[in-house]
């Protein structure tokens, strides 16, 4: 476990939790990464959060920072003031600013500007969308969606209750 380090350098390691100002870390598994600035090259881990975070070929659930960046990555749950996504999978990914994605597949994907490149998304909601992207839902779609599972499942709670 290293805590409370300014830098932090590591290969190779299991660890539990990391604190550290400035990091890299290659080839390990670690639960919790906190800090300022986070590299991390083929590292597994639980959440990530940090101020500026790159994570290349890597796997995390919960991803947060100011600036995030995934490269050939994974990552359950994504969010950002900037994010940026390249050849990754996000199910989630939210962002109070910009987001570029480039080569991506990404489930929901909610921020204020998007900037896509041969992307496919489940539903983007943005203020703005540039760029080539393929969705399956828009606003009006899923809308519809909701309103009609709304309505069958009011239908079952009615008839339930005789």
């Amino acid at each position: 476990m290293a805590k409370e380090k300014e830098i932090v350098d590591m290969e190779s390691r299991n660890l539990d939790m990391i604190e550290a100002e400035f990091m890299n870390v290659r080839q390990s598994t670690v639960r919790a990464v906190e800090g300022g600035h986070i590299e991390l090259q083929q590292v597994a881990a639980l959440s990530i959060d940090g101020e500026r975070v790159e994570v290349t070929q890597g796997a995390s659930v919960m991803t947060t920072g100011e600036n995030v960046t995934l490269n050939q990555s994974v990552s359950l749950v994504t969010v950002g003031d900037t994010t940026n996504l390249s050849f990754s999978c996000s199910p989630l990914s939210i962002s109070a600013g910009e987001t570029v994605v480039d080569k991506s597949a990404i489930g929901v994907l909610a921020a204020r500007d998007i900037t896509c490149n041969n992307t496919t998304s489940l539903l983007m909601v943005a203020q703005n969308v540039r760029g080539n992207v393929t969705t399956l839902l828009d606003w009006r779609s899923a809308l519809a969606i909701g309103a009609v599972a709304g309505g069958i499942f009011g239908l079952f709670t009615l008839f339930s209750k005789r």
